[in-house]
C-alpha cells in the first residue's frame, strides 16, 4: 500500500466573481521511503496538490471532489481534531518562503520547542534542549544562541534550516519541501538540499519535492511527477520519465530545459489554457503538436507506457 494515494483530486478558488479550477482530478501515489518529485510550471497546481494533504488551503479554495488517503486513512475525512496529531507530526511540509512561514513575534527556538510540545509532550525545559539539539542537526553554528534569536535575525539560509529543524523535531514519516531552494543563492541551495537527503535518510522518511527545476530532480529524488494546469501528465521513475519521456508535454518540458549557451532557447508555443475555464478533453491539446481532434474531445486516461510508467495521451 502507497504511503499517500491521492484520487480524483479537484479543488477550485473563488477569487472575486471568478472560479478557478486549480486541480482537475489529479491522481499521484507516493511510496513508503520513496523520494518523489512533483515539478511543472507556476501555476500548475504542485503546491495546492501539497497544501490539500494537509488542508491548508485558503479560505477562498474549496476541494469538491477526491480522496487524500495516508496510511489508508482519508485526511479529507478527518475532523480537524483528528487531522492535528499527523499535521506537523507524521507529515512535515518545509515551506517556499522560510523567512514568511516564521512567526516573527518568537524566538526561532520557542517556536520549535511549541511543536515539539504539541506533539510529544514534556516539559519546556525538555522542548527547549530538544530544540536546540536539532538546530545543531542542521548545521546553523551556535545553536543555544541562534534559538534564541528571532526570524528576522536569520538569514535565508538559516530560516530555511530552522523550517527543516521544525519538521525534524517530531521525525515525521513524510516531509513535503515546497521549492526549498528558492531565492537563495547556488552554495545556499546545495547545502539545503545535501541537508533534506540527509535528514530524509537518517528519519527514513518519504520525501515530496515540490520544484518547477527539472536539474533538481535526478540529483535528489528516484520518482517523478509532471503536473500541467491542475493534471498529472506523467509519472514513473526518474529514469523513465526525464530519460524516455511519453508525454509530449514531458517531451517538450524537456527539450526548454535541455539547451544549451548559444542556442536559441526552445519553448512550447501558446499559452496555458485559462483555469477559469473548464474543458473536455486534454488540457495539453492547444499546444501538442501530436493533437487530434479526439484530444479536444475526450480526456485521455492515464496509460502504463512500461512498468511503473504512466503517461496521460491517447497517443503514448
Amino acid at each position: 500500500m502507497a504511503l499517500v494515494d491521492i484520487q480524483n483530486l479537484h479543488v477550485k478558488f473563488h477569487v472575486g466573481h471568478d472560479t478557478v479550477y486549480a486541480l482537475r482530478g489529479v491522481y499521484l501515489q507516493v511510496e513508503r521511503g520513496a523520494r518523489t518529485a512533483i515539478v511543472g510550471e507556476s501555476g500548475s497546481g504542485k503546491t495546492v496538490t501539497a497544501t490539500s494533504m494537509l488542508r491548508l488551503l485558503p479560505p477562498t479554495a474549496r476541494i469538491t471532489e477526491g480522496r487524500i488517503l495516508f496510511q489508508g486513512a482519508d485526511l479529507l475525512a478527518l475532523s480537524e481534531n483528528e487531522l492535528r496529531p499527523i499535521r506537523g507530526s507524521q507529515i512535515c511540509m518545509v515551506f517556499q518562503n522560510a523567512s514568511a512561514a516564521l512567526n516573527p513575534l518568537y524566538p526561532v527556538g520557542q517556536q520549535i520547542a511549541d511543536v515539539y510540545r504539541q506533539h510529544n509532550g514534556g516539559n519546556k525545559r525538555e522542548a527547549w534542549q530538544r530544540a536546540v539539539e536539532v538546530l545543531a542537526a542542521t548545521g546553523i553554528p551556535h545553536p543555544e544562541d541562534r534559538a534564541r534569536n528571532y526570524p528576522f535575525e536569520y538569514s535565508g539560509g538559516m530560516a530555511q534550516r530552522a523550517m527543516i529543524a521544525m519538521a525534524l523535531v517530531c521525525s515525521p514519516q513524510l516531509l513535503i519541501a515546497d521549492e526549498p531552494t528558492s531565492g537563495l543563492d547556488v552554495t545556499i541551495q546545495v547545502q539545503v538540499l545535501d541537508l533534506i537527503q540527509e535528514v530524509v535518510e537518517k528519519l527514513d522518511a518519504t520525501l515530496m519535492l515540490i520544484t518547477h527545476d527539472i536539474g533538481l530532480v535526478s540529483a535528489v529524488c528516484d520518482r517523478v511527477a509532471v503536473m500541467y494546469a491542475g493534471t498529472v501528465m506523467e509519472t514513473g521513475s526518474v529514469s523513465q520519465v526525464l530519460g524516455r519521456p511519453a508525454n509530449p508535454y514531458t517531451i517538450r518540458l524537456l527539450e526548454c530545459f535541455a539547451s544549451t549557451s548559444g542556442e536559441k532557447m526552445p519553448f512550447i508555443p501558446g499559452r496555458v489554457p485559462d483555469l477559469r475555464e473548464q474543458w473536455q478533453g486534454c488540457s495539453f491539446a492547444e499546444r501538442c503538436p501530436r493533437a487530434q481532434d479526439i484530444c479536444g474531445r475526450e480526456a485521455p486516461a492515464v496509460r502504463e507506457v512500461e512498468t511503473g510508467h504512466y503517461s496521460a495521451c491517447h497517443f503514448s
